[in-house]
């Protein structure tokens, strides 16, 4: 009877929605199979610390669907790109693409610098210029968003690199821990200026009602995010800093995205479902982002990739 029901609710589920859900449960599989022995053999802290790559993957696959749903709209390409909607469509593959080869840890580190690339031209050519015009706050927290996106692909790529090219790792692991750190700071402010916000990533979206103590935990992720941001800007103790600010955001993941996201997918509108799997895949990637900061300041291990 229980699958009866589960094949109900899901055909009740609009494409694009039902796409980004099936996209980013079976990357969720994948990467959970190519990191098992990652998370046995890792103590503590370092077992959510082993989460990153997965956490990188599950959003990544999610928004690689939306593409290829149609959902986006073609005004988001400029309109002096030649084929735009050809655009639209390669980037869904090649985020579906860098989804797998992150989750599995294969060639990371090449999927790793062109999302990151990718995710750059984004905020040259959509996101800067549309903050530039007149955006207010969320443009603004939008373009900070894409640029903390790229520098963690960055990181990731510099962590797949292991030994070899010393000198890019470096480069690529400092540009995005500068990166993420005024991202951190940036959105840590913010949740002390909009403490009823979803906390994590400061957009427009409030929180429920019926999460207790909202503003404390709006306060409290603000101030573990600029301490965290001023650790990895100042380089000191980042690793731990990382790994207990990207524990804590994928907690709130669990424990407010979560419900946030059931009840986007039990809403009647299909544009809710939507809203509901992009703020959660949001919040997953940027927890992933912080993560990797503590990943690639753990002792060396051999990476595959």
């Amino acid at each position: 009877m229980q699958p009866m029901i589960l094949a109900l609710f899901f055909f009740e589920i609009p494409s694009t929605a039902f796409s980004m859900s099936a996209a980013g449960l079976a990357v969720l599989v994948i990467g959970l199979l190519a990191a098992k022995n990652d998370i046995v053999q890792a103590c503590g802290i370092d077992k959510v610390v082993a989460l990153t790559h997965l956490c990188f993957a599950v959003p990544l696959a999610a928004f690689g669907a939306e593409h290829l749903s149609g959902a986006i709209p073609l005004t988001m390409v400029p309109s002096y790109m030649p084929w735009r909607l050809f655009w639209l469509y390669f980037v869904g593959v090649a985020l579906i693409a860098a989804s797998l080869s992150i989750a599995t840890n294969f060639q990371a580190r090449w999927s790793g610098l062109l999302v990151g690339i990718m995710m750059f031209l984004f905020v040259v050519m959509l996101h800067l210029p549309g903050a530039i015009r007149g955006g207010g706050r969320i443009a603004w927290t939008v373009v900070i968003r894409e640029m903390s996106f790229g520098g963690g692909c960055w990181v990731l790529a510099g962590i797949a690199m292991g030994g070899n090219g010393d000198g890019k790792r470096k480069r690529l692991i400092t540009v995005g821990r500068v990166l993420i750190s005024l991202a951190a700071i940036v959105f840590g402010v913010q949740h002390f200026l909009h403490p009823l916000g979803l906390p994590g990533v400061p957009l427009q979206k409030q929180m429920p009602t019926w999460i207790p103590a909202r503003e404390f935990v709006d306060y409290l992720t603000g101030t573990f995010l600029i301490v965290g941001g001023v650790s990895f800007l100042l380089a000191r103790k980042t690793r731990i800093a990382a790994a207990y600010l990207g524990a804590w955001l994928l907690l709130l993941v669990a424990v407010i995205y979560g419900p946030v996201l059931i009840t986007a997918l039990t809403d009647s509108g299909g544009g809710v479902k939507v809203e509901g799997l992009n703020y959660f895949a949001d919040t997953l990637l940027f927890s992933a982002v912080i993560l990797s900061l503590a990943r690639a300041t753990t002792p060396p291990k051999s990476e595959s990739a």
